[in-house]
């Protein structure tokens, strides 16, 4: 029997513990809130469900214009003076669904006008056109001949288009002069947004609250941009420019949440060192600044010409360091 430590010679070498990979207490954010609210908000429903919904909507009015039409009869018989209030009353109602949906159309006609206006300007770049150059230039006057935001801008604009000879010079002086203070406004409302939804998610423990609060950020974040691009929008707008929005996203793959994007954001391998909630925030706001560069490439009457794109990480980044109090670097 021997005494002391037995020492046993390996031929190779154990690995180093500083070599093995690290435990993660919960598992990283992957299908987060807007992940899905992109991914149902683009889905069709079946021509079934469709076929369903228009049998369903003309059954309820047929029936409420036949009840309306038996009360109306019914008053007239018992009392002219009911009767003839019942119809006035009736009569205004139409006149305000009437009006309702006029406003509806005028608003996708607004939208419909940024679009165009977007599409020539792309076609005026390359084909290097400078008449179609200054006929969107024009458009673009009349869109916002008015407002008293775009009111310097517009001056500016008259004053020195003449002296441009190129259909590069002119979209982008335009856009350097009439674009650059709308620019400056949605990048605000996409901060803010994506501000928004990073707190909840982060701070509030409650179940769908992160969903809810995604849905209203994003959508109120849309309403707006489309406002400050001049292309306000009713309720029926709204919903058709944001289905646009996220079906660009999806479509272009632009709502996948990559390990870059979150070292990005987070600064490298800080984000495996904090709590699983604040992930999901900081990814949920990444998403939300991506749906808010998606909304600028829809509602920006002109595309970018000598103004840089905004990316997410510096969208993010702004709209964290002001969630700490601190003022963002220009």
């Amino acid at each position: 029997m021997t005494k002391g430590p037995i020492l046993i010679d390996l031929d190779t070498a154990l690995p180093s513990p500083a070599e093995a990979e690290p435990i993660l207490d919960e598992p990283a954010p992957r299908e987060v809130a807007m992940q899905q609210l992109a991914a149902l908000s683009v889905r069709k429903p079946s021509r079934l469900t469709r076929w369903l919904w228009s049998a369903a909507v003309a059954l309820v009015g047929f029936v409420a214009s036949l009840a309306a039409w038996d009360y109306v009869n019914g008053l007239l018989a018992r009392s002219p003076v009911l009767g003839f209030t019942a119809t006035v009353l009736f009569g205004a109602v139409l006149l305000g669904l009437t009006l309702k949906a006029v406003s509806e159309l005028a608003a996708i006609g607004r939208l419909r006008r940024l679009d165009q206006i977007h599409k020539s300007a792309a076609t005026a770049l390359a084909d290097h056109d400078l008449k179609e150059a200054r006929a969107v230039v024009g458009q673009l006057t009349r869109l916002y001949a008015g407002r008293a935001d775009a009111k310097w801008g517009l001056q500016q604009l008259a004053e020195r288009q003449g002296d441009i000879l190129d259909a590069d010079g002119l979209l982008g002086l335009a856009e350097q002069t009439v674009l650059a203070p709308l620019d400056a406004r949605a990048r605000s409302e996409v901060e803010a947004a994506a501000r928004q939804v990073a707190t909840v998610t982060a701070m509030v423990p409650i179940a769908l609250a992160d969903v809810f609060t995604a849905l209203t950020a994003n959508l109120r974040m849309i309403r707006r941009i489309a406002e400050i691009y001049g292309g306000r929008g009713g309720a029926f707008g709204s919903w058709r420019l944001t289905r646009t929005v996220l079906g660009h996203l999806v479509a272009t793959g632009a709502v996948a949440v990559g390990d870059d994007l979150i070292g990005t954001i987070a600064g490298g391998g800080a984000l495996a060192k904090v709590s699983r909630r604040f992930g999901e925030g900081v990814v949920n706001g990444a998403l939300t600044a991506r749906v808010g560069i998606a909304a600028l490439e829809v509602c920006r009457p002109l595309p970018y010409v000598t103004t840089p794109p905004p990316n997410v990480a510096s969208l993010v980044s702004r709209s964290l360091t002001g969630l700490f109090g601190r003022k963002p670097e220009a």
